[in-house]
């Protein structure tokens, strides 16, 4: 699949060098923006497969890569949104996987230079899927919570292959890194599924929800308006 990819960050120099690098790999640059307004609008006229976007533009340099992926969300549910960030910024990122992990990827800036992980998220992100970043996911489980919450029933070897889900990994890739069997991995996912009360999906949607369900149930994620 020859991706058209939209990119949109302040630094001009990072914005070059990332389209250099995609259409190197073979993929093809619609365009690239300087904030998040011009993104959207790139997007309106031009249209894209996935969207790249700095978290932090002009003109407050907070979230108007959030908004501006919220906007495209919207108005294009059919393009995928893969948010940088210089920083882990947990509020920020899973505000916006709240509501709704299809088609959305969160990494930090340091993955783009692993060539094959990025260009790898890239398509996941554009077929509808879900990337988010390790440190991300890390930092989200090891989160303290008081009480029994949605979540505590699973064994630490089930939260650990659902940390390794909300990267968006295969089964394939999850037994590899816990040196498990593929079967074992795929006994693991049915058994979360059941513990997380989660009714029978595509397969993809429910990988998504049961990562939602559980950053949720532990008051990691926000509830949907």
């Amino acid at each position: 699949m020859n991706l058209r990819v939209a990119i949109a960050d302040d630094s001009a120099l990072l914005r070059r060098g990332l389209a250099a690098l995609l259409q190197s790999e073979g993929l093809e640059v619609v365009g690239e923006a300087s904030d998040g307004s011009e993104l959207v609008e790139m997007i309106d006229s031009q249209g894209a497969d996935v969207a790249v976007v700095d978290i932090r533009m002009p003109p407050t340099f907070t979230i108007e890569g959030i908004q501006a992926a919220e906007t495209i969300r919207s108005r294009h549910p059919e393009t995928g949104v893969l948010l940088l960030s210089q920083y882990v910024e947990t509020e920020n990122a899973m505000a916006l996987l709240g509501n709704g992990a299809k088609g959305l990827g969160y990494l930090l800036k340091e993955r783009v230079s692993d060539i094959d992980e990025f260009i790898d998220a890239l398509h996941r992100v554009a077929a509808g899927g879900t990337a988010i970043d390790p440190q991300l996911v890390t930092r989200l489980v090891s989160r303290p919570h008081e009480g029994h919450q949605l979540g505590d029933d699973l064994s630490s070897r089930e939260k650990s292959v659902l940390e390794l889900m909300a990267e968006g990994r295969t089964n394939q890739a999850i037994g590899k890194a816990l040196f498990l069997g593929e079967r074992t991995v795929e006994a693991h996912i049915r058994s979360i599924f059941l513990k997380l009360e989660l009714r029978p999906e595509p397969e993809d949607h429910r990988r998504v929800l049961a990562v939602l369900t559980y950053l949720r149930g532990t008051g990691r994620a926000p509830d949907r308006e």
